[in-house]
This record gives C-alpha cells, structure tokens and sequence, in this order.
C-alpha cells in the first residue's frame, strides 16, 4: 500500500512539473514583446515601415512602434529621450547636438530624393526646372507659369498664364532641409534671405504636415507645386519635374541618379556621418538627394534594448538594403555600409 501511494506521489510530481514547464512555454509565448518606440522623419517612412514589419517577422519577440511626426520632432524627441531612437533626413547641427541629454550617433539608412511636384491640368509630360526656377518660385519672385525661365526650359510645353501656388511644409522636416539646402547652394538670395534648416520662414506659400500634406495640397489645388520625398509624388501618381544639375543636365530622380549624387562622399565621408549631397558634381546626378539617418544613444541604459537596437542596425544595413529599391529609395554604398558595421560598437549598453 505505501509503495502505491508513494508511486501515486511520483506520478503527481511528474504530471505537475510537465504542468509547469508547458505553461512556462505558453506564458512566454503569450509574453507581450519588447517595445522600442521611434519618432521622426516622414521622408523615409514608407521604407522604415516594411522594415520594422518584415523585422518583426523574424523577431517575433521584438515590436519597433515608429511615428513619423517629422525629423524636427525626431530629433526633439530623441534630443529629450522621450523616444529609443530618433529619425532625421537632415543631420543635427553641432549645437543641436550639444544641448541634448545624451550623446546622440548618426546612422545613415537609404538615399531619397526630393523633387518638384505640381498640378498643372493643361501639362501632361514633366517639366523641366532650372535651380533659377526653383528658387524663384519659392522666393515668390516668379509668380506665373508661363514665367520666361521657366518656359526656356521647356520650349513647345502649354504653359497657362496662371498664378503659380506654393505649397511648402508646416511642420519641423527634414524633407525641407534638403530642398533648402539645396536652394542655399544654388541661390545667393535664397541662402541670405531664409537659408537653411528643418524649419524657415517661408517667403510665400500654404502649409500642409508632412510629406503626405504636401502631396494632398498639391494634387486637390490646380497650379500648385510643392516638394515630396520621390515615393509620395509615385504613389499618388504624380509628377515630378527633371532639375538642372550642376554639369547643366536636365535629370529624373530615380535610384541611379541618386546612388551617383553619393559617388563623390564615398572617399570624404566623414566619421560622424554627417555629410550634405545636395547639388553633388556628375552628368548623371540628380541634384537633390539625401542621406537619412536614424538617431542612436551613444548609451543605452537597458541592456535588452541596446542589444534589440544594435541587432536591428545590423539586420537594417545587410538585409533591410534589399528592401529599399522596390519604394525607390537607393541602397547604402557598400564602403558606407562597413563604417557603419564598425560604428555600432559605439552603442554602449
């Protein structure tokens, strides 16, 4: 009789064990993920969007919540470690950099471009555009389609004689940083008079947030024009004009002119990262392109976090490239893609 009871017991114990283990294996299957929250950019939104979902495929453990509230935000937020990461298509400048609570590191993800777009009802092909042009539409100084420079650039187009409506960001973006910068190296005026920065007092102009704001003023207001990242003027079916670069070459934004804007960087890319491509030298550039970059910690206080950050920086510059050129946004240079391997070990958790 003892001997039964005591095999009674061994068996309990047994089925009580493998009880536990099986509920230790649900429970960790049913454990919420880590979260890691970023904010930021617009311009590479649809790219870091396919990302986070394919990395969360392969790390089912790991959830990535981005917000593309604009690169000013991103870099407010990641400035005040509201946020894990930030995003930004414009680097921070030194002072930016020195009044945030932590030492933040630049990473670049893809190349972009920004480009014209516009609602001209009369006009089906794209246009051409001289940085003359550009910079006189958006100081206010040409007001009028069929404005002589910009109809020298396209002999035999129907250009309306109607007021041209500028349609610029409202929010902090690193998109406008771009075409500012952009505008700044090709326009005395320009460069004296607004300048260059997420954010500028615009000389004429509507305001819509984000890229996507823009994109929605533009198509519903005829005669307008405004600036998108390239993917937004594509997926709303848009056009986007051809710009004069700098060997005097009317160029298309598209993944080729854009990995040739980087070409000359490859060699004087800086530690940082922090390196302007606007108006880049070559036949074949497209003059107003960019880097964008995500915004890290030098020091991560969870180590869990550090080590889900890092793993996802890796998996961004191998596999995540890949990914890039179906939204039309160019690869990283392969050069460019080493520094940053080696830079990771900055990131200290």
């Amino acid at each position: 009789m003892q001997n039964l009871v005591k095999i009674r017991k061994k068996k309990m114990k047994t089925v009580i064990a493998t009880g536990m283990f099986i509920l230790s294996l649900v429970g960790s299957a049913w454990a919420d993920p880590m979260l890691i929250n970023g904010a930021g950019a617009t311009f590479p939104y649809p790219v870091y969007s396919k990302w986070f979902d394919e990395y969360a495929k392969i790390h089912p453990d790991i959830h990535i919540n981005y917000q593309s509230i604009g690169s000013g935000g991103g870099i407010r937020q990641a400035s005040e470690l509201t946020v894990d990461f930030g995003a930004t298509d414009g680097p921070m400048n030194d002072e930016q950099l020195s009044k945030a609570k932590v030492k933040l590191l630049h990473f670049p993800t893809v190349l972009g471009a920004v480009v014209p777009t516009y609602n001209l009802p009369e006009v089906t092909a794209d246009l051409n555009f001289t940085p003359q042009a550009l910079a006189g539409i958006f100081l206010g100084a040409i007001t009028k389609w069929n404005d002589p420079e910009i109809a020298k650039a396209n002999p035999g187009a129907n250009l309306p004689d109607k007021l041209i409506i500028v349609v610029h960001r409202s929010d902090g973006s690193g998109t406008t940083y771009v075409w500012v910068d952009y505008l700044s190296k090709i326009s005395p005026e320009w460069k004296k008079k607004v300048g260059v920065g997420t954010s500028v007092n615009w000389p004429v102009g509507l305001g819509g947030k984000g890229n996507e704001g823009v994109a929605g003023l533009v198509k519903q207001t005829p005669y307008a024009i405004g600036y998108v990242e390239l993917i937004y003027a594509e997926q709303n079916k848009m056009p986007s004009g051809r710009v004069r670069n700098s060997a005097g070459q009317f160029v298309k934004a598209g993944l080729e002119t854009v990995t040739a804007a980087a070409a000359g960087t490859i060699k004087a890319m800086p530690a940082d990262f922090r390196v302007s491509i606007t108006n880049a030298s070559g036949e074949k550039v497209y003059p107003i392109a960019s880097f964008t970059w995500l915004l890290i910690p030098e020091k991560i206080d969870d180590p869990k976090k550090g080590k889900a950050i890092t793993g996802f920086l890796r998996w961004m510059l191998k596999d995540g490239q890949g990914l890039a050129p179906a939204l039309l946004y160019a690869p990283l240079p392969k050069e460019i893609v080493a520094m940053e391997e080696k830079a990771i070990g900055q990131i200290k958790y």
